[in-house]
């Protein structure tokens, strides 16, 4: 296959930016773009120099398509997409349940095709630049805050945020889940626009995570503590600063108590296109055979991780519902 044609389902605020991306491609072209608003599909198509087309038409067009619709389609898109015998990246969550989860990843087992899982985060070079240097972390923390946007209040906090961490910590620690104790609020839409998750893993890695979209700033930063060392990442001024045993800067004050061979390591890394990376491993995977970096497996994993913060959250909000803590939620 040499002209691989990727259709875009979905022209919304990331539809979009994955349509601009495509359409400067130099191993694909993008085939054509859906959205049942049919304004926003001529408005879109005509930006990236492409067609609308209906869902069907698009099928038909398409080797691949890019699943950017609200989350609750996810499932319902990608499993005609699959069924159609297309390759498909569906942008996260990978769908609602984990049964569904399930269902697209055998459909996409079953019939040879490459089913990838949209967590830009694993694509970005800070995750490089953190995973390079994390090593069987002990504890993580993480925090993730933005001012409020309506745009992705279709979905709470949880997986509209928290889940790019979840995904990263769950990359990091490569180990299950033992327990979740988490609490949240909705505060400006219907569904959580702040929580904090506490997460246990089995091999006793421990994990906080704050998600915010009520905050009046943006901040996104990150802890790991290990046996060899502690690691602060700043995500946006791009910067970590490392304190372990293989540092470049010797500091004096770790030369009492055996402890010379300590150092300091302050590093930053170039931002690069993740979105751009994203799309090239997922033509990859389709024209090379390369391997699926964050596969429907991995897409699972951060859903049944958000799933059981989202359901901690309801278990706490039942105890302070009962305590007094706070009002009762009308039905």
């Amino acid at each position: 296959m040499t002209d691989l044609r990727i259709g875009v389902v979905g022209a919304g605020h990331f539809g979009r930016f994955h349509a601009l991306k495509l359409a400067q491609s130099s191993r694909a072209r993008l085939s054509g773009l859906y959205d049942p608003d049919a304004e926003r599909a001529k408005a879109v198509a005509w930006e990236t120099g492409c067609s609308p087309m209906g869902l069907a038409e698009l099928f038909a067009a398409s080797d691949a398509v890019v699943v950017a619709a609200p989350a609750e389609a996810h499932y319902e898109l990608a499993s005609q997409a699959l069924a159609a015998g297309l390759h498909v990246l569906v942008e996260k969550p990978i769908a609602a349940t984990l049964e569904q989860a399930d269902r697209l990843g055998a459909e996409a087992a079953a019939r040879g095709l490459v089913l990838q899982v949209g967590h830009l985060e694993r694509f970005s070079a800070a995750y490089q630049a953190v995973k390079s240097r994390a090593q069987k972390p002990l504890y993580i923390e993480a925090v993730r805050i933005a001012p409020f946007k309506l745009r992705g209040t279709d979905v709470s906090v949880i997986l509209d945020l928290m889940i790019h961490d979840l995904d990263l910590v769950l990359a990091l620690v490569d180990s299950p889940i033992e327990s979740v104790d988490a609490v949240g609020a909705a505060v400006a839409s219907a569904h959580d626009d702040i929580a904090n998750a506490r997460v246990r893993f089995e091999n006793g890695a421990v994990a906080t995570i704050t998600a915010s979209r009520i905050s009046l700033k943006t901040e996104r930063k990150m802890r790991i503590f290990a046996e060899t060392g502690y690691l602060t990442v700043d995500f946006a001024a791009r910067k970590l600063a490392l304190i372990g045993r293989e540092g470049g800067i010797r500091l004096p004050q770790f030369s009492e108590g055996g402890a010379e061979g300590f150092g300091l390591e302050n590093a930053s890394w170039e931002d690069h296109d993740a979105l751009l990376a994203e799309h090239q491993a997922f033509i990859a995977s389709i024209l090379d055979g390369a391997p699926v970096l964050v596969d429907a497996q991995a897409g699972r994993r951060a859903l049944q991780a958000a799933l059981a913060v989202t359901q901690s959250i309801a278990s706490s909000r039942k105890r302070a519902e009962a305590s007094g803590l706070i009002a009762p939620v009308l039905q």
